[in-house]
């Protein structure tokens, strides 16, 4: 299926989608039109890209015939849309301090979440291939990796190009580094409690959802 074909099937999808995605991506439209009309080039390239990029998860479980469940996707659509379009073009980097902590926070959550989700795919969701505390520690290490690849992006942007995205230097980076470690901890303590338990963790629902929603992966997966 070729990339026409797929933005095709996207559109015809799009009142599936939660509202919240079609109102990312409407007021993407409105700000890429109106950039042009203004002359705010940089702008309206940004708002193309983050649109773009929005769509990115939506191909991905296309092409490979996995469903992510609404809610994990409607956040990956707001995260995008936050860190690229607010933050750079509504500059709330510089206007909210909280800003690059939250949106560090929630990525690595996510990640957490979804270094879980990988490795109990590798056992075919079988709850007995390894310890629950193992699958999370896992979980755990897969977000704070993806973690420090990004301030070692920002340090090269930084030394390469003049840019300043790691703000105050070391004290951003080390800031960024915790947020992430409790982002992460928390997502795979999430993980650790389902396969020990299934009820009552945290994002049980959201797990229980993919897994049903993609047996083919959990071969083994049995509830408890």
């Amino acid at each position: 299926m070729g990339l026409g074909q797929n933005l095709i099937g996207l559109i015809r999808a799009a009142r599936q989608n939660p509202l919240v995605m079609r109102l990312v991506w409407l007021a993407l439209t409105v700000e890429f039109i109106a950039a042009l009309l203004t002359g705010r080039y940089a702008s309206s390239f940004i708002a193309l890209g983050t649109f773009g990029l929005t769509l990115m998860p939506l191909l991905f479980a296309r092409r490979f015939h996995i469903y992510i469940p609404r809610s994990f996707m409607a956040g990956i659509v707001l995260f995008i849309f936050a860190t690229l379009f607010l933050g750079e073009v509504g500059d709330f980097y510089n206007r909210y301090w909280w800003w690059d902590v939250v949106l560090h926070g929630g990525s690595a959550l996510g990640f957490g979440l979804i270094g879980f989700v990988a490795i109990f795919m590798l056992f075919q969701g079988d709850r007995y291939a390894a310890p629950p505390w193992a699958m999370g520690l896992f979980a755990f290490c897969f977000a704070m990796t993806i973690g420090v690849i990004w301030e070692i992006f920002e340090y090269s942007m930084d030394q390469m190009f003049g840019l300043n995205m790691q703000k105050s230097g070391l004290q951003d980076t080390m800031w960024d580094l915790i947020v992430d470690a409790g982002g992460g901890l928390f997502g795979a303590v999430s993980g650790a409690i389902y396969v020990a338990r299934d009820q009552g963790a945290p994002f049980a629902s959201l797990f229980r959802d993919f897994i049903t929603r993609n047996k083919r992966l959990f071969g083994k997966y049995r509830g408890k």
